[in-house]
């Protein structure tokens, strides 16, 4: 990480709407061939609210190893403006979250914990009954 910034927007004397939505968004800004076995990339990471109580950027450079042949498949999709690779994604993103919820404690707004979807119970079939005549 090379940046950090956290700025409530919000007054303190004034309490927090009740209803909040935080957006993440995370910027792979291009990879870079360092070496044979090493590719880094640039990388923004940002938490947005609305209503607009505060704003939580992160930004720095995301390394990642491997075979040459990894490798030159992701400067290749790089080069082509393909999505980068979600292990890089989700690897920046498990970082950046746990700095953001820090931040968040520090200028007192939520954090930007990630949703998981609820189990879903499973759908009781009914049984397959036929009559015949």
């Amino acid at each position: 990480m090379t940046q950090l910034s956290g700025e409530r927007l919000w007054g303190t004397e004034t309490s927090l709407p009740s209803e909040l939505q935080i957006a993440i968004n995370v910027n792979l800004l291009g990879f870079e061939r360092k070496s044979s076995d090493l590719v880094e990339a640039p990388f923004i990471f940002t938490v947005g609210f609305t209503p607009s109580v505060a704003q939580i950027n992160i930004k720095g450079k995301a390394q990642a190893t491997g075979d040459k042949a990894e490798l030159d498949k992701i400067m290749e999709d790089s080069k082509n403006q393909k999505p980068p690779p979600a292990i890089v994604v989700q690897a920046v993103s498990s970082i950046a979250i746990a700095e953001a919820i820090v931040l968040s404690k520090t200028i007192g707004v939520p954090p930007p914990l990630p949703t998981f979807p609820m189990p879903q119970e499973p759908s009781k079939s009914k049984p397959d009954t036929r009559y015949t005549a």
